[in-house]
């Protein structure tokens, strides 16, 4: 279980005033179990904008995207025009950054690097198009879904070409290893989300739970990523091993900041509430019940519980997640897992990738989206 990080009970934040929603205001929780403050430790790594984060490494992300382009490539017409709207609206491409970064800080990117960066991209690509169907979604990253623009078969079909092309790319090559990676963390993501299904069906969620959720299903391919980019450069099983504890623990933390974008921890307007009318029960709505006084934590989870839920049934839950300290827990923890990334990627010694990878980690528990 990776959640290894002991926390002692945190003060709870001064109640929400009625007149507005919360703010991400609540004071800090204090961390135990490392040699500095977690607050300490991020203000100390380089803040770095995403684009200054990629520039060491735009030569290379130019190369993974023509191995991603050539990939997606079809002769059906359908599938070639819907490849191409996916590369009109791609991400940020954190996953191939790291894969890149990874490789750069133990030694020269090669073929081999870019193969493995298309190869995780591809892989991302298709488990969000799936995603898609299976969460009814309309839109990712801001415009139309290939789901609510081509409905659930060819969303799934897409998503089952973009796998065999990530399977094939890997296979062609002869990169055995870092298919063998990449495959075990679909394994692991497609469990998570499972078993976040069922739990969720059940709302019997604890944190040892959660914590082995988001493990499987978010961590499990950011710690792949970094595990194939030493893997490119080095055999050295413990120095790959290093990389992907790092991997993992950034992910926990990458997945805590989306689970707080939900209860609207940066500004945002109002919260979205997402979780909360799918009955998900992430780190601070867990942690808020665990707290709150027994008789009002129940009548929350029976308004959770619900099949549909108002706008002023959302906001209810969020008010009684900050009073009970669940948003100030959770971002705790999330400050304490990139710090613990921070301090491990320290141990490597100093460069322009390691500044990178520094810089990238403070980035994903302060991303506004």
């Amino acid at each position: 279980m990776p959640d290894t990080l002991a926390l002692p009970t945190p003060a709870i934040p001064a109640p929400v005033p009625p007149a507005s929603l919360p703010t991400a205001s609540s004071p800090p929780v204090p961390v135990s179990g490392l040699k500095q403050e977690p607050a300490a430790l991020l203000a100390q790594a380089p803040t770095r904008s995403l684009a200054e984060i990629r520039a060491p490494i735009e030569a290379d992300l130019a190369a993974v995207q023509q191995h991603f382009r050539a990939a997606m490539k079809s002769d059906v017409r359908l599938l070639d025009k819907v490849t191409q709207y996916v590369l009109k609206h791609k991400g940020k491409q954190i996953r191939p950054i790291l894969v890149l970064l990874a490789a750069r800080l133990l030694g020269e990117v090669s073929d081999t690097t870019h193969r493995g960066a298309a190869l995780v991209e591809l892989l991302h690509t298709a488990t969000l198009v799936h995603d898609d169907v299976v969460d009814d979604a309309e839109t990712r990253r801001g415009v139309f879904s290939i789901k609510a623009l081509w409905k659930n078969k060819v969303g799934v079909l897409l998503g089952d070409y973009l796998l065999s092309r990530g399977l094939l790319l890997a296979l062609d090559a002869k990169d055995y290893d870092l298919l063998h990676t990449v495959s075990d963390a679909v394994r692991r993501m497609a469990e998570g989300e499972l078993s976040q299904l069922e739990h969720s069906r059940r709302l019997d969620t604890t944190e040892a739970i959660y914590f082995q959720i988001i493990s499987d299903k978010t961590a499990s391919l950011i710690a792949a990523c970094l595990a194939c980019g030493a893997l490119s450069v080095t055999d050295d099983a413990a120095t790959i091993a290093r990389l992907r504890h790092v991997g993992e623990t950034l992910g926990l933390a990458f997945q805590i900041r989306d689970d707080l974008f939900d209860y609207g921890d940066v500004d945002v307007g109002k919260p979205l509430g997402n979780d909360v009318q799918e009955r998900k029960l992430t780190l601070p709505l867990i942690y808020a019940l665990d707290q709150a006084d027994p008789r009002e934590a129940k009548a929350i989870r029976k308004l959770v519980k619900r099949r549909k839920k108002t706008r002023a049934d959302v906001d209810r839950v969020v008010r009684f997640v900050y009073d009970n300290g669940g948003v100030a827990y959770a971002r705790a923890r999330m400050e304490a897992l990139a710090a613990e990334a921070i301090g491990d990627l320290r141990t490597f010694p100093e460069s322009e990738a390691r500044t990178a990878l520094l810089g990238l980690a403070k980035f994903i528990v302060a991303r506004k989206r």
